[in-house]
């Protein structure tokens, strides 16, 4: 598939880095920084233009012509726009366009089909969503949700006297009287995709797929605590921050947020009515203190520089047992945040890029199924990819346990018709089903790609 990337910040390198690992794909990048253009093309070894978006000329040097998917993430929305809107003028290629601007969103959704956009990117709205769910539930690290949000993967931290420690998984189930299934567990630097055999350890991290309802009876049977968050306080007063404010507030959560533009908070004054804004530097501890951080549930550090964020949050995990999240922009501080106990950390760059490599599988698909959601898990090490499953498939109506699967692939989970199964070798695939496959295997466009 031929795809151009317009913008090589670093939601455009993620992006271009991801596609380019799942093979079959040419990337070609455009960017009007002549030495970030240099520095993507260099490290990456694909082709690139120098030039606007928005230039038809760039474009036509680009290959739009015979491209299959334009995407357009540079940091104007303005650009994104037009650059999608011209490439669907002058070939036939599909579009995606990043667009931030909450003001837009309204917008968007009345002029997409005359823009001929395929997709909407918004990754600080997507960001604010994955924090809201997390919230729910202060005990996982991570939730990403499946079958339009009948089931959900979480990870948690399996402390110590846990009533999990030292239990095998095929014990789970009659030992505590739960219907989940453990997807995925993380040693140390290992991630396992583990059988009934494994043995989990304290200090582990464990995945788990489940539905709702079961979620909610392995909380309880394993002591984990369910206490819904009740107040926050949010750093950084930015566009995630309204985003989130704007979710939390409709749960009936009391927000505080502390901004030190004294223009933007105005404007957040007006959007959030029922917010508490404080015009003030949040890197300021007297003033945290002041306003209650040690009693608060939750702590979100948003501001638009990574090292303050992880600053304030490990100052915050010194004054308060609440939740801690905390946004990072650069990837690649990835390894080094791993050592580091800051709460759950969420990467608005790596959602959008996991959402776009989404797109494209669904668009190659040709074959009997199609990719519905998908996922990033054990931190980056496996994906969960949900299919939908076409009649001519080549798994429909077999026993799993018949099923020659490729080694680190697990049938986590099945949905027939709203009705949430966690399978057992004995249990087939039919069509129309969607499908959570968990995988340490790149670049599963089909179900059939789990068959060895």
């Amino acid at each position: 598939m031929n795809i151009i990337i317009v913008g090589c910040g670093k939601v455009g390198r993620k992006l271009a880095q991801q596609l380019i690992s799942e093979h079959e794909h040419n990337i070609t990048v455009v960017d009007i920084k002549r030495d970030v253009l240099n520095d993507t093309v260099d490290k990456l070894d694909i082709i690139g233009f120098t030039g606007s978006g928005t230039s038809i000329k760039t474009l036509k040097e680009a290959g739009v012509e015979n491209t299959d998917i334009l995407i357009a993430v540079t940091g104007s929305d303005e650009i994104n726009l037009l650059s999608c809107f011209i490439a669907k003028k002058i070939s036939n290629c599909k579009t995606i366009a990043r667009v931030r601007e909450p003001d837009y969103k309204t917008a968007i959704n009345l002029i997409k089909e005359d823009l001929g956009l395929a997709m909407t990117i918004n990754p600080e709205k997507m960001a604010a969503d994955q924090i809201a769910r997390i919230m729910r539930f202060p005990s996982a690290i991570q939730i990403d949700t499946f079958a339009k949000g009948r089931v959900e993967i979480f990870k948690m931290h399996v402390p110590e006297n846990s009533v999990l420690d030292n239990l095998k998984i095929s014990d789970i189930d009659s030992k505590l009287n739960t219907n989940i299934l453990v997807c995925g567990v993380e040693r140390g630097d290992q991630a396992f995709i583990p059988d009934g055999s494994f043995v989990i350890q304290k200090d582990d991290y464990i995945s788990i797929v489940a539905s709702i309802e079961e979620r909610n009876n392995f909380f309880k049977k394993t002591g984990i605590k369910t206490n819904p968050i009740k107040n926050t306080m949010i750093v950084g007063g930015g566009t995630t921050a309204y985003y989130l404010a704007e979710r939390l507030i409709q749960s009936g959560v009391n927000v505080k947020i502390v901004e030190k533009n004294s223009k933007w908070c105005e404007e957040l004054c007006v959007l959030l009515p029922k917010a508490v804004i404080i015009n003030a530097d949040g890197t300021n501890v007297n003033l945290l203190l002041e306003e209650g951080i040690e009693n608060i549930d939750s702590f979100v550090s948003l501001t638009n520089i990574d090292e303050e964020n992880v600053v304030l949050s490990l100052y915050a995990k010194t004054k308060t047992n609440g939740k801690i999240i905390t946004k990072i922009n650069r990837i690649e501080y990835d390894n080094v945040l791993e050592n580091l106990d800051i709460g759950t950390t969420v990467y608005p760059k790596e959602i959008t890029a996991e959402t776009i490599v989404k797109f494209v599988r669904a668009a190659c698909n040709t074959i009997g199924s199609e990719v519905e959601t998908m996922h990033m898990i054990l931190d980056g090490k496996a994906e969960a990819l949900e299919f939908r499953i076409a009649k001519d498939s080549k798994i429909i109506n077999i026993p799993l346990y018949k099923l020659n699967l490729k080694q680190n692939v697990l049938v986590a989970c099945i949905n027939r018709n709203g009705n949430i199964i966690i399978p057992k070798g004995s249990d087939s695939i039919f069509a129309g089903d969607t499908v959570i496959i968990v995988t340490k295997h790149e670049g599963f466009k089909d179900i059939n790609d789990i068959l060895a």
